[in-house]
């Protein structure tokens, strides 16, 4: 069952004659539980995509269906809406907010809906559990490694059991062994809770964790050719 449905998706900036086409005639489906690495030069519309897929972008022209969901007939106010319900976001910078500490960074999208203070918090303690920080909670990101910061920010993204993470470039910011780290959480919240992942990389190693990868170039999508279980492993 596909989760994301893309129909001859197009994507300018500019007006008229003038307008530069970032994605063309993207036709795209992602199943529910896919693993996704989405490659390609600088530029190639990888983020703009990412964007589309999670209802912070709308396209030029086509047809976006996410989670049941036709995100090019939503207004604004709906769309808000719906990613608050399906959609975590995980970003190369974090955007942890440093007055505030690891279990209220994790928070702060459960401060929208209607859950008591008591189910907030115990929602909160379950994700930094999940992503391997029960005891950092009172931390604040200048007290935590780059490493940790991001699995608060992974924290963030699925406290509100969101079907879809959207990731861009997640671990660009990290040394290798805590990029391999993130990469591990990202496997098992794909593998042991079902959440779907899009994730943006320029990383091969980085990609190659991923179930499919997807190469854009030119504003055009081609799938790349399938990593080996060689070098899969690490």
């Amino acid at each position: 069952m596909s989760l994301i449905s893309l129909r001859g998706l197009r994507k300018s900036y500019g007006p008229g004659q003038q307008a530069i086409e970032v994605l063309h005639g993207i036709d795209l489906d992602v199943a529910q539980g896919e693993f996704v690495a989405l490659m390609g030069p600088s530029g190639s519309g990888k983020s703009t995509l990412l964007n589309v897929i999670a209802g912070l972008d709308k396209p030029t022209s086509g047809e976006v269906v996410v989670a049941n969901e036709r995100l090019t007939a939503m207004g604004a106010t709906q769309l808000a809406h719906w990613r608050a319900r399906n959609v975590g976001f995980v970003f190369q910078l974090y955007n942890l907010l440093p007055a505030l500490t690891a279990a209220e960074n994790v928070e702060v999208p459960l401060l929208l809906t209607n859950l008591s203070r008591a189910r907030r918090r115990q929602q909160v303690r379950t994700a930094l559990e999940l992503v391997g920080l029960p005891n950092r909670v009172d931390h604040k990101p200048s007290q935590l490694s780059g490493g940790q910061q991001q699995r608060v920010a992974i924290a963030r993204a699925i406290v509100s059991d969101a079907p879809l993470l959207v990731c861009d470039e997640p671990t660009g910011d990290l040394d290798r062994t805590s990029a391999n780290e993130v990469l591990d959480l990202l496997e098992a919240l794909n593998q042991h809770q079902g959440k779907t992942i899009i994730m943006v990389t320029h990383d091969p190693l980085a990609a190659a964790r991923a179930k499919r990868q997807l190469h854009l170039d030119k504003a055009r999508m081609m799938t790349a050719p399938q990593t080996s279980p060689a070098a899969r492993a690490h």
